[in-house]
């Protein structure tokens, strides 16, 4: 299957992942157009406003009671985990896990794809995060081809890909580049905010599956121009490069943020992903020239967005961590509505959730 997909155009791939033109696995990036996107962020605005009221929670903890979410966790994760579980129980969607191979039937041989086809027996949905790139577009349609198919959705994949992160991201910086300072603005997502801005990514950019779909995601607007700071060994990949040019978007790559950071808009940071060495190689980059300090404040512009996926080392210094720049807090929170609003459309229980706010909520 690896091999047959392997094959297969972008758009062939991101077509077998819908049913009746709608999402039903979430796995690539490229599975969201504009259109789609600002329909996910007006939804999950709705959400989060009907939440606040005691009727409207109780309200949307009704709406998927009947259905089971199993979160498949083999690669360790505390953000991505804990969204998913409160999107869940936001919706009243019960839900189980597996976080650890060795307590499952794996350990006396059974296979990954023969668990995951057990667990599809049980649950609606599966949310999955594997080390392995592919694993979770090979088990959608491994799904596909079942009986009982139920959706899956990528909650990271290897290094290659994590589509409700950049998601999440991209709701973030849409409130912040249209909304600056409101905590509750109105879900109107159909302007673009990205039109003559600029948006830095910084670090471990090869490795960083969050940079490369939030990435595909951004060159859906145009005007935005995109710089990727990063040493040479950990430069973003050919292949989004390529992606880029093919979508006519600006973008530059440079070494240092010092040198860039006063012509940001936003900018994304990320950690070192040492994890992924074989031999302890990026031990020996200087890691410095991809920190943001205290003192760079004076070069940040006035309403600059600072964002970065989680967990942090030393990539940003934690004196600006109270500075009203710093939005990577609210990314955590962004989160969670955004992953409500991708499984209500997933269970096509969105145009419920729209009639019930423009109901109660909308004056």
């Amino acid at each position: 299957m690896a091999e047959d997909l392997s094959q297969l155009s972008t758009a062939h791939r991101t077509a077998l992942l819908s049913r009746d033109d709608r999402l039903f696995h979430v796995i690539l990036a490229q599975q969201f157009d504009r259109e789609l996107i600002q329909d996910l962020c007006r939804l999950a605005e709705m959400i989060r406003a009907v939440a606040e009221v005691r009727s409207g929670a109780q309200f949307l903890n009704t709406l998927l009671g009947h259905k089971r979410a199993m979160l498949y966790f083999i690669q360790p994760s505390t953000r991505t985990f804990l969204s998913f579980t409160a999107a869940c129980q936001v919706l009243g969607m019960p839900y189980n896990e597996v976080r650890n191979a060795s307590t499952s039937s794996e350990v006396k041989g059974e296979t990954e794809d023969d668990t995951v086809r057990v667990l599809s027996q049980y649950f609606d949905l599966i949310i999955m995060r594997h080390p392995e790139e592919g694993f979770a577009e090979r088990m959608a349609h491994m799904q596909n081809a079942m009986r009982r198919a139920i959706p899956i959705i990528n909650g990271g994949s290897g290094k290659d890909q994590h589509p409700t992160q950049a998601l999440l991201d991209i709701y973030t910086l849409h409130r912040c580049l249209t909304h600056p300072g409101e905590s509750r603005p109105k879900p109107d997502y159909s302007p673009n905010p990205f039109d003559g801005k600029t948006i830095a990514f910084v670090g471990d950019l090869k490795r960083g599956r969050t940079v490369r779909s939030l990435a595909y995601l951004l060159c859906h607007y145009p005007g935005v121009k995109m710089f990727f700071v990063s040493h040479p060994d950990l430069q973003i990949g050919d292949d989004i490069v390529e992606y880029i040019q093919r979508n006519d978007v600006n973008f530059e790559l440079h070494d240092d943020v010092r040198t860039v950071i006063g012509d940001c808009d936003a900018v994304y940071m990320t950690r070192l992903q040492d994890e992924w060495d074989s031999q302890g190689e990026s031990k020996a980059i200087d890691y410095g020239k991809y920190c943001l300090t205290y003192d760079m404040r004076e070069k940040f512009k006035k309403d600059l967005v600072i964002m970065h996926p989680l967990p942090r080392r030393q990539e940003i210094d934690k004196r600006l961590d109270n500075d009203s720049r710093a939005k990577y807090w609210d990314q955590v929170r962004n989160g969670m509505w955004m992953r409500a609003a991708l499984i209500a459309t997933t269970f096509n229980i969105d145009a419920r959730i729209i009639d019930h706010y423009h109901s109660y909520y909308a004056h």
